[in-house]
């Protein structure tokens, strides 16, 4: 079986880039981590893909254009098919986007288009919601845009504050992208405008994370 190659971007800790990691520690899952690149040198996630010896660079070029430029030099020299986003906190190039567009990933803590941008826990709090949630999205230009593949939903618990409810979407997080990465390699999404197209009937959790796409399979 030949994998999709992955390179992933990161900012921080990395426990999304640990849950593709594990996840594609399976022989039998259609991705590999190839690269990862960091633009911060004290990123603990750059210890993960060491220890998992996964090729890894720290481009902390300050200039988004140089960032861009490096960063494209790096993925295309390790032969990436998608690029992952995973706690990546940047705005990228216009450029970069467009480069990689329908081959760039994203995951975000919330249920997109609710509340794009920074402590989008905090805004749900604010707003009073009874449910949360992540979404992984083709990265469009505009920040936390793009076509939805694949959204996982929690409850906002009474007494819940902001890091409870961020710990309580990121275990979601760590489910759904490497199902949404899973999709990709597999060749089952089609973007339809701006919403994506999910081909072939649905697993049983899939359904649970998102029931539109069962409801799309069986009709």
């Amino acid at each position: 079986m030949t994998r999709l190659r992955v390179g992933v971007l990161i900012s921080g800790r990395g426990s999304n880039l640990q849950a593709l990691i594990e996840a594609t520690a399976d022989p039998a899952y259609p991705a590999e981590i190839v690269t990862v690149i960091s633009n911060r040198a004290e990123a603990p996630g750059l210890a993960r893909a060491a220890a998992a010896g996964i090729s890894h660079h720290v481009i902390a070029e300050s200039d988004r254009a140089a960032f861009a430029a490096a960063a494209d030099r790096v993925l295309r020299s390790a032969g990436v098919e998608l690029v992952a986003l995973a706690g990546f906190m940047r705005i990228l190039d216009t450029g970069f986007v467009e480069a990689w567009a329908d081959r760039m990933i994203n995951i975000h803590p919330s249920l997109l288009p609710a509340f794009p941008g920074l402590h989008p826990q905090r805004q749900a709090l604010a707003a009073g919601v009874k449910f949360s949630g992540c979404t992984v999205h083709f990265v469009r230009p505009v920040m936390d845009t793009g076509p939805i593949i694949a959204q996982a939903v929690v409850p906002v618990e009474d007494g819940d504050d902001e890091d409870r409810l961020a710990d309580r979407i990121l275990a979601a997080e760590h489910r759904v992208y490497p199902l949404a990465v899973r999709l990709y390699a597999e060749g089952r999404l089609r973007i339809v405008g701006n919403r994506v197209a999910v081909a072939g009937a649905m697993a049983p959790d899939i359904a649970v994370m998102n029931p539109e796409l069962l409801a799309s399979a069986d009709g």
